[in-house]
């Protein structure tokens, strides 16, 4: 490779070891050369120099899990590296090689097209990180694109990685926002209408990035050495926790993906979290939310609703639809590692679990938005009727649960949720059949024998007053764009804490401005990024 990139003294305070380059076969050409690589899981690819590397914004949190001092943070060569102009010691840059099912077909072998890898560890107390940028310039992966990403999607990643791991949903984290001094030209929405936007790069970080996608590609190769090679590696690596051996412990970490995958799912219901593109290239093995591009926060109940342009007309990945996907995404799963088993009744096995463990996570779910101390078959029932009510009834998810929580069970009333109809006349047609639905969920509040103060305190941890909506995520872009990254900042402060009143901040928790219903990056978005 040639312009090899300085290697300067920063601490990033983890022991670079870099064990899947090390342990896992590699690419031997290197370089972003477009290519069909075959028999390897990374190819060695080196980030491409921007003009002008700066600082916009970092996570204090995930600094401070990875060691990185504020005064580190504050240095140039952080945003030399992190903006891919240098290198810290230890890292050893690639992209990895992997396939996925698009929108439901196979699309053969995609890859870090975007995305390079800085390098792996291990952090001072002993937990494994990866750094990964993306938008750092072009990869054998990158088909017939530059390998760079915009402003406005990086901050749209970086805000909602942070602010997922608040909500307590399994996610990716988000280390730092650079800005790259270049720009990138892109058609947003595919229309014809191609413009320059300003270039940036965020550094996301998670114990792996692997993917089901990863696992499909050997599969459809009919390489089956290689997949073994790359089971083995990820049970040893990110499930050491795991016992057994052969087709036992296959099917234990197989299961244990079904069932991390759940949980995964189950947040994202639960706060109404719309992923937008669930391919299985974007699916993590480790149950963890990855690659933030079309997602959408649902304001007005509605499970049709899909943020992604690109889905508009199938609608495949609609916000009622993701605990069926995330299934369908399994099964994929369970195909490629298929040449494993003699059988596949663990295979079945795993999906199962996933259907059980959803199932019953769902029912947590009800009881604890509703504020139940469980939850009773009728209450499946009473949180169904209410789904339909909500959308019926144009109703904003977040600041009617969070809103119910203030009901008054001696005397229920609508007052409670006024602020979260989006339409006066709906509201005031179907006031009776809510009016009904209160007075029998005040009852069944009165029959836990409960005090209120209690079914409060559980019902504000499971329904977040701030949620990063699109319009509040669009309002820190556009003056970003304009050159004052400041709202940014202070847009991941509030979602630090998504489940606390905040004082002076109500602002954020406000349901969706009507500008916003069809403001591109409000409404709609494409993976045009």
């Amino acid at each position: 490779m040639s312009d090899v990139p300085d290697v300067v003294p920063l601490d990033i305070g983890l022991h670079f070891d870099n064990r899947l380059i090390r342990m896992l076969p590699g690419d031997p050409e290197a370089g972003s050369r477009l290519r069909q690589v075959e028999g390897a899981v990374w190819s060695p690819v080196l980030p491409t120099p921007v003009a002008a590397p700066r600082l916009l914004a970092h996570s204090a949190e995930m600094a401070d899990a990875l060691g990185i001092d504020a005064a580190t943070l504050d240095t140039q060569g952080f945003a030399d590296v992190f903006g891919g102009n240098a290198l810290a010691p230890g890292m050893a840059p690639y992209a990895s090689n992997y396939g996925g099912h698009q929108f439901g077909h196979w699309a053969g072998q995609l890859g870090d097209g975007r995305a390079i890898t800085l390098g792996e560890g291990v952090a001072a107390d002993g937990r494994r990180w990866e750094l990964q940028l993306k938008g750092a310039g072009p990869t054998p992966y990158s088909r017939r694109a530059d390998g760079r990403a915009v402003l406005r999607s990086s901050i749209r990643e970086f805000l909602c990685s942070e602010a997922m791991h608040h909500l307590g949903v399994p996610t990716t984290r988000a280390l730092s926002l650079v800005a790259t001094g270049d720009a990138v030209v892109r058609d947003m929405f595919y229309d014809g209408n191609a413009a320059p936007e300003p270039g940036a790069i965020v550094c996301r970080v998670a114990p792996s990035f692997l993917r089901f996608g990863h696992f499909e590609l050997p599969y459809t190769r009919g390489d089956v050495d290689l997949l073994r090679q790359l089971v083995d590696f990820t049970i040893a690596r990110d499930f050491p926790h795991l016992g057994g051996e052969g087709e036992a412990l296959y099917a234990a970490w197989f299961a244990e993906v079904c069932t991390r995958t759940a949980a995964m799912i189950a947040g994202w219901m639960r706060v109404g979290f719309v992923h937008g593109v669930m391919n299985t290239d974007n699916m993590s093995v480790l149950g963890l939310t990855i690659d933030y591009g079309p997602y959408g926060w649902v304001d007005d109940y509605d499970p049709d609703w899909t943020p992604n342009t690109t889905d508009a007309q199938g609608r495949r990945y609609r916000f009622g639809w993701q605990p069926r996907i995330a299934h369908w995404n399994l099964s994929r799963l369970a195909q490629a590692i298929s040449p494993l088993f003699d059988d596949i009744a663990p295979l079945q096995a795993g999906l199962d679990a996933y259907a059980e463990t959803y199932a019953a996570l769902d029912r947590e779910t009800i009881a604890a938005k509703l504020g139940l101390p469980d939850c009773r078959d009728s209450d499946v029932e009473r949180m169904q009727r209410l789904y339909g009510l909500l959308q019926a009834g144009e109703v904003d998810m977040t600041l009617f649960f969070r809103g119910l929580a203030d009901l008054d069970v001696s005397a229920p009333s609508l007052a409670v949720v006024a602020e979260a109809f989006y339409d006066a006349d709906k509201r005031v047609r179907l006031q009776g059949e809510f009016d009904a639905w209160l007075q029998a969920y005040a009852a069944r509040l009165v029959d836990t024998g409960e005090p209120d103060t209690v079914r409060r305190t559980r019902m504000h941890r499971a329904n977040p007053k701030f949620v990063l909506r699109n319009y509040l995520a669009q309002q820190a872009i556009d003056r970003a764009e304009a050159g004052d990254p400041s709202e940014i900042t202070e847009l991941l402060d509030v979602m630090r804490r998504p489940y606390d009143e905040q004082p002076g901040r109500e602002a954020f928790a406000e349901r969706r401005p009507d500008w916003a219903r069809t403001k591109a990056g409000c409404s709609m978005l494409s993976c045009s990024s």
